[in-house]
């Protein structure tokens, strides 16, 4: 078997996308699974900034948020069991930016129970990433 994973595009314009993922696992997890591609937003930008999270997190389902490149980086760690909002409101200049280097492809992953405990077939999460499209050319 395999976790039970949903994504959802909310809305994508020309300046920003909002996107939503659930997983329910079956107690094995994900490892730095593609959830934002964003070649695949329209008009397609070169990376994203991540502006607000909304994210609920069962038992020893935490989530690390990464950005892909030939090493990925952590850009933020949702831990287990919590219910939370995280916003950079306010700033548009502001949020969580793309700090990885070589192989940067600007999408994200994500990574799920490593650190936080063996997964459970009752371990879920569901989040909603508000992302801003940054064009560099």
């Amino acid at each position: 078997m395999a976790d039970a994973v949903t994504s959802q595009t909310l809305y994508d314009g020309p300046g920003s996308a909002v996107m939503a993922f659930t997983c329910h696992s079956d107690g094995t997890g994900e490892a730095a699974v593609t959830k934002v591609d964003v070649s695949a937003l329209s008009p397609a930008p070169d990376e994203v900034v991540i502006e607000r999270i909304v994210a609920s997190t069962s038992a020893n389902m935490g989530v690390e948020i990464l950005w892909d490149a030939d090493t990925d980086v952590t850009a933020w760690i949702i831990s287990p069991n919590t219910s939370y909002e995280f916003c950079f409101c306010g700033d548009s200049s502001a949020g969580l930016t793309n700090t990885s280097g070589a192989g940067k492809t600007g999408d994200i992953k994500f990574t799920t129970g490593a650190g936080f405990g063996t997964l459970a077939t009752t371990d879920a999460y569901s989040i909603v990433l508000y992302l801003r499209k940054k064009h560099t050319s």
